[in-house]
């Protein structure tokens, strides 16, 4: 398996900002979707580029990319069920970020501990974090205190907010790429999962 060069030729080719992910199904992007119209998000991700981030690889050079993409590919994770449950804010008294949480799960954690191994062991600095699995929203600069009260509301009353389960069968390397309109995102190479 190859990365999608297409993908990442910017006539440099020596850098490449990047994320490996879940990518979500059409009736869970659909629910995600009514929870962001019920919420009051100053700014919403629009829901194509809705995905859960297993890992933040940032910018890379292109042997470091290729070395994670043969490490990410020689996992081979069994499929699992997963499922979002609440919905939350990033930011404390100044939210910054709304998002939908996952419900605990096992296969999950494991996945995540396994693909930051196989990035770091590539020459990824990946810092070692918490992983809190979410996936995001709306991003936004901090509201004023009126708006940030009513968007805390809104998180509140969506708390039992909930979307699944599905079967995760296969993870994705994304290009990352900030535009005027927010993140791009561009499917780099897609690892199936036996």
């Amino acid at each position: 398996m190859d990365i999608d060069r297409r993908a990442t030729d910017d006539g440099k080719g020596s850098v490449i900002r990047a994320f490996l992910g879940l990518d979500l199904p059409a009736g869970v992007r659909a629910a995600l979707a009514v929870e962001q119209f019920l919420l009051p998000l100053p700014r919403k991700v629009a829901p194509e580029a809705m995905h859960l981030t297993l890992i933040f690889l940032g910018e890379l050079p292109d042997p470091v990319i290729e070395a994670a993409h043969d490490g990410f590919a020689a996992l081979a994770p069994a499929a699992f069920d997963l499922r979002l449950q609440g919905l939350g804010l990033f930011g404390g008294a100044a939210p910054r970020a709304a998002w939908a949480g996952v419900a605990p799960s096992a296969p999950l954690d494991a996945l995540e501990r396994k693909v930051a191994q196989a990035a770091r062991q590539a020459g990824a600095g990946i810092p070692h974090h918490r992983f809190v699995p979410h996936v995001t929203l709306g991003r936004f600069a901090p509201p004023p205190p009126a708006d940030a009260m009513r968007l805390e509301r809104a998180i509140a009353e969506g708390a039992r907010f909930t979307a699944g389960p599905w079967r995760v069968a296969d993870m994705v390397l994304w290009q990352s790429t900030p535009s005027r309109d927010g993140m791009r995102y561009r499917e780099l190479a897609r690892y199936p999962f036996p």
